[in-house]
Formats: structure tokens, sequence, C-alpha cells
């Protein structure tokens, strides 16, 4: 009998060939001018300073851009939202910042969470640690959207003091608000 194989993506064959088919590629949501007074949707991966480190995030936005915040919490970190909270947070989020990418399984999930909120109409700002950016880049390219931009922190953040992430926040802010508006390209 054969052994069932696991599909790091998230996704589920559709036939036993188990094979993937190219999808179009994925458009990224239009911009807005500036972030001020927006709607920011924070989605939370249940990794060790994933929540604090997007939190200050938030709260940096509030500070300087006037944006409200709502926070969503991922039931698993590896494994992309479902359909159902793409549609709730869409609705509810002018704009979107998630990850913290941390480990190959949760950094690919970020890039596809990123890319099917983008897909949904929202503009996202996906955060990965830089040792794992080919793990970002392949999901990104699996899901339709090669070249798929993202915000890099250095690595590890799990192990950080809460002073350390709360500056590695404050480090990744401006290339965040870029992806999040019309400013221009973040540098990878």
């Amino acid at each position: 009998m054969p052994n069932a194989i696991l599909d790091p993506t998230g996704t589920a064959a559709t036939s036993s060939a188990s094979t993937h088919t190219a999808q179009p590629a994925a458009s990224r949501a239009p911009r807005p001018a500036s972030l001020n007074g927006k709607r920011v949707g924070l989605l939370i991966n249940t990794k060790l300073n994933a929540r604090p480190f997007l939190e200050e995030v938030g709260r940096l936005l509030t500070e300087q851009y006037g944006v409200t915040v709502t926070k969503r919490t991922k039931q698993n970190f590896a494994v992309p939202e479902t359909e159902d909270a793409v549609k709730e947070m869409a609705a509810e989020s002018d704009v979107i910042v998630t990850g913290v990418g941390d480990c190959g399984s949760c950094s690919a999930a970020a890039a596809a969470d990123g890319v099917v909120l983008e897909a949904a109409g929202v503009p996202v700002a996906v955060i990965v640690t830089d040792s794992f950016r080919a793990t970002a880049d392949a999901m990104a390219a699996l899901r339709g959207a090669p070249g798929y931009r993202y915000a890099t922190t250095a690595h590890p953040v799990a192990v950080l003091a809460e002073d350390q992430v709360k500056a590695r926040a404050a480090q990744v802010l401006d290339d965040v608000v870029a992806l999040l508006t019309q400013q221009g390209n973040v540098g990878e």
C-alpha cells in the first residue's frame, strides 16, 4: 500500500498524479497613496514573537498614520488561511500586514497568504526573516506570483527579547509602508 505524501503548500491534490498545473500570474492589489486613516489588518501566525512584532508594527502605524488596527490569529502558522478567513479580512481591512516568517513553513504560508489576499483586492506586506527568502519566493511562484515582493528582517526573531522585537519592527516599518502604498519598490 502506498504511503500518503503531504503537500507542504497547504493545498490538496485533485488527482492521484499529484501534479500542479501552471497558474496565471497573480496581480498585486491597487495601493493607496497613503496609509492615513486606513484600516490595517494584522494576520498573526503563532510563531514565538510574531504577535509582539506585528503589534509593534501596528502601534507604529497607528502613531504615524492614524490607522485603526484589527488582529486575526492564524489557526496554524504553517498553513495558508482559509477562503472564508481571506474574505473576512479583505472586507474589514484596507491593507494587511502578515508574518513574521521565522521558519520555512511559516514563511511559505505567509507568502501564500499574501498572494491570495492580494488576489482578493487587498494590499499586503508580508514579513519574513532573511534566511527564508528562498522559501517565500518558491511559494509565491507556486501560487502564481513569481517575483512577489515582501519585507525582510534579520533571522531569527523567535529568540529576541521584547526590546529587540520592537527595534526590529521599527527597522522594517519603512519597507512595510512602501509595500502597502504607492511609495515605490522595496529592495530585497
